[in-house]
Protein backbone atom coordinates (compact mmCIF):
# COMPACT_ATOMS: atom_id res chain seq x y z
CA UNK A 1 0.00 0.00 0.00
CA UNK A 2 1.28 3.57 -0.98
CA UNK A 3 2.78 5.09 2.44
CA UNK A 4 0.02 7.24 3.98
CA UNK A 5 2.26 9.91 4.96
CA UNK A 6 2.34 10.84 0.95
CA UNK A 7 -1.29 12.53 1.96
CA UNK A 8 -0.52 16.41 1.18
CA UNK A 9 2.64 15.55 -1.13
CA UNK A 10 2.63 18.30 -3.86
CA UNK A 11 2.53 16.27 -7.15
CA UNK A 12 3.88 19.75 -9.30
CA UNK A 13 2.52 22.48 -10.99
CA UNK A 14 2.28 23.07 -14.36
CA UNK A 15 0.96 25.59 -17.50
CA UNK A 16 -0.65 24.67 -20.42
CA UNK A 17 -2.54 26.85 -23.40
CA UNK A 18 -5.90 25.53 -24.33
CA UNK A 19 -5.82 25.61 -28.28
CA UNK A 20 -9.12 25.83 -30.05
CA UNK A 21 -8.42 23.41 -32.90
CA UNK A 22 -8.41 20.79 -29.29
CA UNK A 23 -11.42 21.59 -27.99
CA UNK A 24 -13.15 21.72 -31.53
CA UNK A 25 -11.70 18.23 -31.75
CA UNK A 26 -13.03 17.34 -28.08
CA UNK A 27 -16.64 18.21 -28.82
CA UNK A 28 -16.89 16.23 -32.27
CA UNK A 29 -15.17 13.09 -30.06
CA UNK A 30 -17.98 12.93 -27.43
CA UNK A 31 -20.35 14.04 -29.22
CA UNK A 32 -21.35 17.35 -28.29
CA UNK A 33 -23.58 19.03 -31.00
CA UNK A 34 -23.93 22.75 -29.37
CA UNK A 35 -22.22 25.04 -31.60
CA UNK A 36 -20.61 27.22 -28.82
CA UNK A 37 -18.43 24.51 -28.58
CA UNK A 38 -17.14 24.41 -32.14
CA UNK A 39 -18.28 27.68 -33.28
CA UNK A 40 -16.61 30.83 -32.27
CA UNK A 41 -19.29 33.01 -33.66
CA UNK A 42 -21.77 31.23 -31.96
CA UNK A 43 -19.94 31.26 -28.92
CA UNK A 44 -19.67 34.88 -28.79
CA UNK A 45 -22.97 34.94 -29.73
CA UNK A 46 -24.30 33.05 -26.60
CA UNK A 47 -22.49 35.57 -24.65
CA UNK A 48 -18.75 33.68 -24.24
CA UNK A 49 -15.30 35.59 -25.32
CA UNK A 50 -14.22 32.28 -27.26
CA UNK A 51 -14.84 28.76 -27.02
CA UNK A 52 -15.66 27.31 -23.84
CA UNK A 53 -13.86 24.69 -22.22
CA UNK A 54 -15.99 21.76 -22.28
CA UNK A 55 -16.40 20.34 -18.75
CA UNK A 56 -14.42 17.44 -18.56
CA UNK A 57 -11.70 18.57 -20.82
CA UNK A 58 -10.23 20.03 -18.10
CA UNK A 59 -8.81 15.86 -17.11
CA UNK A 60 -7.20 15.88 -20.66
CA UNK A 61 -5.14 18.50 -19.96
CA UNK A 62 -4.69 17.71 -16.22
CA UNK A 63 -3.20 14.55 -17.84
CA UNK A 64 -1.18 15.50 -20.03
CA UNK A 65 0.82 17.52 -17.35
CA UNK A 66 1.61 13.98 -14.48
CA UNK A 67 4.19 12.28 -15.00
CA UNK A 68 2.40 9.31 -14.49
CA UNK A 69 5.20 6.96 -14.12
CA UNK A 70 6.90 8.99 -11.30
CA UNK A 71 3.36 9.57 -9.99
CA UNK A 72 3.14 5.66 -9.66
CA UNK A 73 6.70 5.00 -8.50
CA UNK A 74 6.08 6.75 -6.07
CA UNK A 75 2.68 5.27 -4.46
CA UNK A 76 4.21 2.14 -5.28
CA UNK A 77 1.15 0.70 -7.69
CA UNK A 78 2.01 -1.35 -10.18
CA UNK A 79 0.36 0.14 -13.89
CA UNK A 80 -1.02 -3.67 -14.73
CA UNK A 81 -3.14 -3.43 -11.96
CA UNK A 82 -3.89 0.07 -11.70
CA UNK A 83 -7.64 1.32 -12.73
CA UNK A 84 -9.18 5.29 -12.65
CA UNK A 85 -11.60 4.58 -10.19
CA UNK A 86 -13.69 8.35 -10.52
CA UNK A 87 -13.42 11.69 -11.33
CA UNK A 88 -15.18 15.19 -9.83
CA UNK A 89 -14.99 18.46 -10.70
CA UNK A 90 -15.89 22.13 -8.87
CA UNK A 91 -16.59 24.64 -11.08
CA UNK A 92 -16.13 28.43 -10.08
CA UNK A 93 -15.91 29.68 -13.46
CA UNK A 94 -15.00 29.50 -17.30
CA UNK A 95 -12.19 28.49 -19.10
CA UNK A 96 -11.95 29.41 -22.93
CA UNK A 97 -9.58 29.28 -26.11
CA UNK A 98 -6.86 30.97 -25.61
CA UNK A 99 -6.26 30.54 -21.79
CA UNK A 100 -3.58 29.56 -19.99
CA UNK A 101 -4.08 27.34 -17.32
CA UNK A 102 -2.02 26.05 -14.59
CA UNK A 103 -2.55 22.84 -12.93
CA UNK A 104 -1.53 22.61 -8.65
CA UNK A 105 -1.84 19.18 -7.78
CA UNK A 106 -1.04 17.17 -4.47
CA UNK A 107 -2.45 13.65 -2.73
CA UNK A 108 -5.26 14.38 -1.27
CA UNK A 109 -5.92 10.82 0.45
CA UNK A 110 -4.16 7.25 0.56
CA UNK A 111 -7.05 4.34 1.46
CA UNK A 112 -7.61 0.80 1.25
CA UNK A 113 -11.11 -1.46 1.14
CA UNK A 114 -11.57 -5.26 1.67
CA UNK A 115 -8.88 -6.25 3.81
CA UNK A 116 -6.05 -4.07 1.64
CA UNK A 117 -7.35 -6.07 -1.36
CA UNK A 118 -8.11 -2.56 -3.27
CA UNK A 119 -5.92 0.10 -2.48
CA UNK A 120 -6.41 3.88 -2.87
CA UNK A 121 -4.94 6.94 -4.16
CA UNK A 122 -7.10 10.03 -4.45
CA UNK A 123 -5.52 13.40 -6.08
CA UNK A 124 -6.72 16.87 -6.42
CA UNK A 125 -5.89 19.49 -8.26
CA UNK A 126 -6.60 23.53 -8.43
CA UNK A 127 -6.89 24.78 -11.96
CA UNK A 128 -6.29 28.66 -12.10
CA UNK A 129 -6.24 31.04 -15.51
CA UNK A 130 -3.39 33.29 -16.54
CA UNK A 131 -5.41 36.35 -14.11
CA UNK A 132 -4.66 34.01 -11.56
CA UNK A 133 -8.62 33.31 -11.16
CA UNK A 134 -9.75 30.27 -9.30
CA UNK A 135 -11.34 28.27 -12.32
CA UNK A 136 -11.74 24.25 -11.29
CA UNK A 137 -10.74 21.78 -8.58
CA UNK A 138 -10.11 18.55 -9.64
CA UNK A 139 -10.60 15.26 -8.14
CA UNK A 140 -10.07 11.84 -9.02
CA UNK A 141 -8.86 8.11 -7.72
CA UNK A 142 -6.67 5.50 -8.86
CA UNK A 143 -7.83 1.94 -7.57
CA UNK A 144 -5.09 -0.77 -7.56
CA UNK A 145 -6.53 -4.02 -6.92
Amino acid sequence: MADKSLIGHKTGVFSVAVEMGRLRFFAKAIGETDPIYTDEAAAKAAGHKSLPVPPTFLKCLESEGRDMPVLLKLVEFDLGRVLHAEQSFVYHQMAYAGDVLTFDGCISDIYEKKGGALQFVVLEARVTNQDGEHIADIRSSLVQR
